[in-house]
């Protein structure tokens, strides 16, 4: 019986340890975008997968950046609007950072963790409806020349390119396929009309999310939604952050 009991309190005390997942967020932050970043962090230590092993990665020129659990990938600031263009290429390029993860979400820089987002975002896929489209068709590549082009008659939902990603194996397998279209259309002299969201949503008709959240999870600061605020899309100046 006291070994029973022994089994039983670390058992217990082990639980939480051995089921937590190792989740790693992708932060792109070069030129100005560096500022958001710190707040960013703050906010996702407090309230980003809370229970589970997070790791920050941030892409940046901006070396002399430091956070604790925080991995500094460098990467030049490419101009717009191949800052966001290219970001997929850039997850790539270190993917043996963080190929060994259980999960994988991409993050824009300017955004800031407000309450909790913890495991219903666990999925294969997941994305989340853009807040300028929960209740519209949204804004798709009208270009059939582009790889990123929707027909009138497809798509259901329009996701935003700030917040997704899912199973890093899923991910990383999806990178592939995003890139190769990114630099197809370039050989083409294309740029999708929203750079990689476009790529992104046109990925998403053909290989349905299987976790889809509302737009509490970009939710612009600004804005008064129908939805709780979770993960906010802060107010900035977008000209003056480009330059």
């Amino acid at each position: 019986m006291e070994l029973l009991r022994i089994i039983f309190i670390f058992f217990i005390a082990f639980a939480p340890l051995l089921s937590a997942k190792q989740v790693g967020l992708l932060i792109v932050a070069t030129g100005k975008y560096i500022k958001f970043v710190p707040g960013l962090i703050k906010s996702a230590e407090k309230h980003f997968c809370p229970g589970h092993q997070v790791t920050f990665f941030v892409f940046t020129d901006d070396l002399n950046f430091n956070h604790p659990n925080t991995f500094i990938m460098p990467h030049s600031r490419l101009g717009w609007p191949y800052d966001t263009l290219m970001r997929f290429h850039a997850y790539k390029k270190y993917k043996d950072q963080y190929k060994d993860f259980d999960y994988l979400y991409a993050c824009d820089a300017d955004m800031l963790f407000v309450d909790t987002v913890g495991d219903e975002i666990f999925g294969n896929r997941m994305a989340v409806i853009h807040p300028g489209f929960y209740n519209s068709r949204g804004s798709y590549e009208t270009n059939p020349k582009s790889l990123a082009y929707v027909g009138p008659k497809e798509g259901k939902h329009y996701f935003c390119g700030g917040f997704y990603g899912g199973k890093a194996s899923t991910v990383l397998k999806q990178l592939d396929v995003l890139i190769a279209r990114v630099d197809q259309d370039l050989k083409n002299k294309i740029i999708a009309v929203w750079h990689d969201e476009s790529h992104l949503n046109r990925y998403y008709i053909n290989n349905p999310p299987d976790v889809v959240l509302n737009p509490s999870y970009c939710y612009p600061e600004s804005w008064n939604l129908p939805f709780p605020k979770k993960l906010l899309a802060l107010d900035k100046p977008h000209e003056e952050m480009r330059e």
